[in-house]
């Protein structure tokens, strides 16, 4: 099948978190079974664009077909009308459409742009529509544009989600919207990592750095206990926001506790998971969170809020702890 992934950033962007890595990870997989597909996207990166790609040009990326093209704003609605006319022009020549995430304006205009064409697409809203995300950051323009167009272009669209979570919080915005739920390809390590004896309890955090996350809550909770631990926090994100947990860490207390280890490839994350006696994500909101998956294959277990989406296959696999953010347990 012709199959066209329309999404506001791709691979090499990976300053976006994990909703890069598991889209490209779906593409890749896809090619691999024989089907051919291309993916729409912008030169996204953060406030900038990413080096090295040409606007407006198609690179084989691991298999995959990728046309970047160019955004008109550096924020997060991710305006490209060269995309929306390259989309107009070639919508009906695919057999499958694609569309990830929401609340930006390239995903409403590109599923406009099918329904005028006669195509239902699949949307994809990684957590987007979750009752966090719709209540931060410009709550009352979301509600607002939800009311003038947003609700009738998701109707407009086939739903596919990664975890019943996600699905309960989609069909809280549309209760009859047509779906599945297929989780989210993860790539697992190819080697065994041993488990070894840390002189020091170790708890680790290993993702997109930001407010969602709920690292404020992680430290307020470890300035409580009475032993020794580490903390180490891997991951990216605006250093305006990072220096304000590191002021947050001094007022506590804690600073001595933590070690801030940067952002870890592909290869370089696994190590970093099997070194830990405990993974922790404390999230606000978390559709899927493939780390979960990743400190789990190298012999971690995990503590989650239980507003992740894995939360209930951790809880029933007894896979480590699920907690209210503000109910966190005494370690």
């Amino acid at each position: 099948m012709k199959i066209l992934f329309v999404v506001p950033s791709y691979k090499p962007a990976f300053i976006y978190g994990g909703t890069v890595v598991v889209v490209a990870q779906l593409a890749e997989q896809l090619v691999l079974m024989g089907h051919d597909v291309s993916v729409y996207t912008t030169t996204a990166n953060g406030k900038s664009e990413l080096d090295g790609i040409q606007p407006n040009s198609t690179y084989l990326v691991e298999g995959v077909k990728v046309t970047y093209f160019k955004r008109i704003t550096k924020d997060h609605t991710h305006a490209s009308p060269s995309l929306w006319r390259a989309l107009n022009k070639s919508v009906k020549e695919f057999d499958i459409v694609h569309i990830h995430s929401w609340w930006n304006f390239l995903v409403l205009g590109a599923v406009w742009i099918c329904k005028k064409n006669g195509v239902k697409p699949i949307l994809s809203p990684h957590g987007m529509l979750s009752t966090y995300i719709l209540k931060r950051n410009n709550s009352f323009k979301k509600r607002l544009l939800h009311a003038l167009c947003g609700k009738y272009l998701l109707s407009c669209t086939y739903l596919h989600v990664s975890t019943e979570m996600e699905l309960q919080e989609s069909r809280n915005i549309i209760p009859d919207w047509k779906g599945q739920v297929i989780a989210n390809p993860v790539i697992l390590p190819s080697k065994a990592y041993p488990r070894k004896e840390n002189d020091v309890f170790t708890l680790g955090f290993l993702s997109r750095i930001d407010p969602k996350k709920g690292l404020e809550i992680l430290m307020e909770a470890l300035s409580t206990v009475s032993f020794a631990y580490k903390l180490k926090i891997a991951g990216s994100g605006e250093e305006s926001y990072i220096t304000s947990l590191k002021t947050l860490a001094s007022r506590l207390g804690i600073s001595k506790h933590i070690k801030w280890a940067g952002w870890k490839n592909q290869e370089q994350k696994f190590d970093f998971l099997s070194e830990l006696d405990l993974f922790i994500l404390t999230s606000y909101s978390e559709n899927f969170a493939i780390v979960v998956i990743e400190s789990l294959a190298v012999g971690t277990p995990v503590m989650i809020s239980k507003n992740v989406g894995l939360a209930e296959y951790v809880n029933n696999n007894n896979f480590g702890w699920v907690s209210d953010l503000f109910d966190i347990p005494r370690l």
